[in-house]
């Protein structure tokens, strides 16, 4: 979801868009007034075939799908990896659709900033996206769709290499308090090896802040590292083939707490903790078990090609 809880620190003066940014923040004030009832199934299947094309590179796997529900309002909770290409959150959809079909209705929270750019934003309300920071979600679970969201966002997606490996919602725990209120089950998601195929060396936070991003809802400016050196989102390296795996877990309920609860903070971040842990369980577990996807995916690649 959007940030819920913002996290504390220096703040730099710019706090508003600058320059060809101001056009982009209007036109994303106009898009948080739109419904959510943009989707159109017939145009998700004609986009799946490039979809798979697309993840296939990152000889996709996919596990524990018989624990998404097959019908019926789910809150389906995951882990956001590799900055703007996010390979495991196609992947995501992907299983979504072929458990659920695109009948059901499905909808995936996106990074705000996407929707005010033309085309980009037309094709992300067709296949279903509805921007974090709008109050969408809640009326989409009411109506019985599912909802899929990465909590960490932009902070998480574009967390330093190194921390691949560690899940970082940044403190938010609205995804729980979304989960209380309504009564929906929440179904975890944990994804490795899609943050093994950027290299981010930073989230560069201050650059974000000194370009206005904050008022759009994005807090980074990543700093990346590729084939030619170091470079940013302007000009992002092509991802690493690597490997990813998907698997969702057993969904989470609270059975003995109802709506009342997602007013008392304490109880969120009980209900948001058990969550993290579970993924974070789940993704050490992967860390051992699919180990050095960079070199699979690599390997992968090369299998493909010999066999064609």
């Amino acid at each position: 979801m959007a940030a819920d809880e913002e996290r504390g620190g220096e703040q730099d003066a710019v706090t508003h868009p600058v320059g060809l940014l101001r056009p982009l923040a209007r036109r994303l004030e106009q898009e948080h007034a739109r419904g959510s009832q943009d989707r159109e199934p017939e145009y998700i299947e004609r986009q799946i075939a490039k979809i798979r094309a697309f993840t296939a590179y990152f000889s996709p796997t996919v596990r524990g799908l018989e624990y998404l529900p097959s019908e019926g309002p789910a809150l389906v909770i995951g882990n956001h990896n590799a900055a703007f290409y996010m390979p495991d959150t196609w992947v995501t959809a992907l299983a979504i659709v072929d458990r659920r079909g695109t009948a059901h209705p499905a909808y995936t929270l996106t990074y705000d900033l996407l929707f005010a750019l033309p085309l980009v934003g037309t094709f992300l309300r067709r296949i279903g996206a509805i921007p974090a920071a709008s109050d969408d979600a809640a009326d989409a679970l009411a109506e019985g769709a599912l909802v899929l969201d990465y909590p960490g966002g932009d902070w998480e997606a574009c967390r330093p290499w190194w921390e691949r490996n560690h899940i970082d919602f940044g403190g938010r725990s609205g995804f729980a308090r979304l989960a209380l209120r309504t009564g929906v089950p929440i179904v975890p998601v944990v994804a490795h090896g899609s943050h093994d195929s950027v290299v981010v060396l930073a989230r560069g936070e201050r650059i974000a802040r000194w370009l206005g991003l904050p008022g759009m809802q994005i807090k980074v400016f990543p700093i990346l590292l590729g084939p030619l050196g170091i470079t940013t989102a302007v000009l992002p390296p092509p991802p690493l083939p690597s490997s990813i795996t998907v698997e969702f877990l057993p969904s989470i309920t609270w059975p003995d707490l109802g709506p009342e609860a997602a007013d008392d903070p304490d109880a969120v971040a009980r209900c948001a903790d058990q969550v993290i842990e579970a993924m974070q369980e789940a993704l050490d577990r992967l860390r051992v078990e699919r180990a050095h996807p960079v070199l699979r995916g690599y390997a992968n690649l090369a299998t493909r090609l010999v066999h064609r």
